[in-house]
């Protein structure tokens, strides 16, 4: 695990946007995820001025979804799919016919979840992982505790992830309780992974991630054990 801290929010954006830029120049036709969340939307901003600029083209990528709220459908201005294409597969000129969905709606979830898993075996797995974390170690809402083979499934969002969604639907009463994820062998087997935090109140997630011990309690402290991981976060949430 490789860490890095940066000055500021727009530190660690351009510090992740030249990770993301040096991965579609080895490979165009990357398989990639991205996060949702207040986090990567700098990123995701900073990609968007190199696409104006020429510098960095999306246009053969495959994207794997991470996750969505159980129930709401794609095109539900509410739903995780619906701000990924507000705030990147637009912005990053990504169609959605290159988007692999793990569809919220889904009339069986658990089907969905194991076609998901196909197409990313399929695929050849993911090149690159683009991750957030949540105050309690969640990665792509695999929630604590979260197995390192907890497969891609429905689950039930804990207080602070609802918390965290609650200003987006109007109120914590109207937040879905479950999400549909993407499993940890699905995030821990991709190529290259990147974890990006900002602010203090990551100071101690991410201290338990990068130095604590690795435990279902913490999904995220099992990147400690992968090969080609960083972690880029900003000096609020380190120092």
């Amino acid at each position: 695990m490789e860490l890095q801290i940066v000055d500021d929010y727009t530190a660690m954006s351009h510090a992740a946007a030249d990770r993301v830029a040096a991965q579609l120049a080895a490979k165009p036709d990357a398989n990639i995820m991205l996060a949702t969340g207040s986090t990567p939307i700098g990123l995701y901003k900073e990609l968007a001025v190199r696409v104006a600029r020429g510098e960095i083209d999306f246009s053969a990528v495959t994207v794997f979804q991470l996750d969505d709220f159980l129930g709401v459908p794609a095109d539900d201005p509410r739903s995780l799919y619906a701000w990924l294409s507000e705030h990147a597969f637009v912005p990053l000129g990504i169609g959605d016919d290159q988007v692999v969905v793990l569809a919220g709606d889904a009339p069986d979830p658990i089907a969905a979840c194991r076609s998901y898993d196909a197409a990313v075996a399929a695929a050849g797995g993911i090149d690159l992982a683009v991750l957030g974390i949540g105050v309690n170690g969640h990665i792509g809402w695999n929630e604590p505790p979260a197995a390192a083979d907890a497969p891609s499934r429905v689950v039930d969002l804990t207080p602070s992830s609802l918390a965290g969604s609650a200003s987006a639907w109007g109120g914590l009463e109207h937040v879905p309780p479950q999400a549909i994820a993407a499993g940890m062998p699905v995030l821990l087997g991709a190529q290259t992974i990147l974890l990006i935090a900002a602010g203090s109140s990551k100071h101690a997630i991410i201290h338990a991630t990068v130095a604590g011990p690795i435990s279902p309690e913490n999904p995220a402290s099992y990147l400690q054990q992968h090969a080609n991981t960083t972690v880029i976060v900003d000096c609020a949430a380190w120092e």
